[in-house]
């Protein structure tokens, strides 16, 4: 967690010094992750370190790392794309690319498109998404995300 702790600060300082906009960027410490199979020994506790930049209303790119249900390191990278807003959420799906889970496609990298909700308040947000099992490569759950935004 220290690596992903300076990656995080480094990540902000380089932000700052490229002269973006740090009220559109989000940081994350991973997931918690309710899986609909609870008896098979599946890790529910995902840290990691992400990261989501707001690109407008509608779209935010993301990417991070984290250690997956199946206790292995998973990378992702992708775009949330949010255009229906209903009871204070943001809802759409998040579409993007992720590997390092040992029984889908021996570790490599696999396309998702998961549907999710978004609630953000000016410093902390949550994101839940839906994970639709497949098969025996991966686990179904209802996946939460606490995120903090870097600048009010």
């Amino acid at each position: 967690m220290k690596a992903a702790l300076a990656l995080a600060l480094l990540a902000s300082a380089s932000l700052a010094q490229a002269d973006m906009d740090t009220r559109r960027l989000w940081i994350n410490a991973g997931f918690y992750s309710a899986h609909f199979d609870s008896d098979k020994g599946l890790r529910n506790a995902n840290p990691g370190v992400g990261f989501e930049y707001a690109l407008d209303n509608s779209w935010t790119a993301t990417g991070g790392r984290f250690i997956n249900s199946d206790n292995a390191y998973s990378n992702y990278v992708g775009a949330y794309y949010q255009p229906l807003a209903f009871a204070g959420a943001r809802l759409g799906v998040v579409g993007g690319a992720f590997n390092g889970y040992p029984k889908a496609f021996n570790g490599g990298w696999f396309p998702a498109l998961i549907p999710v909700a978004s609630w953000e308040g000016q410093r902390f947000g949550l994101n839940v998404a839906w994970i639709p099992p497949l098969k025996d490569r991966l686990y179904g759950a209802v996946s939460f995300q606490l995120k903090w935004r870097l600048a009010p």
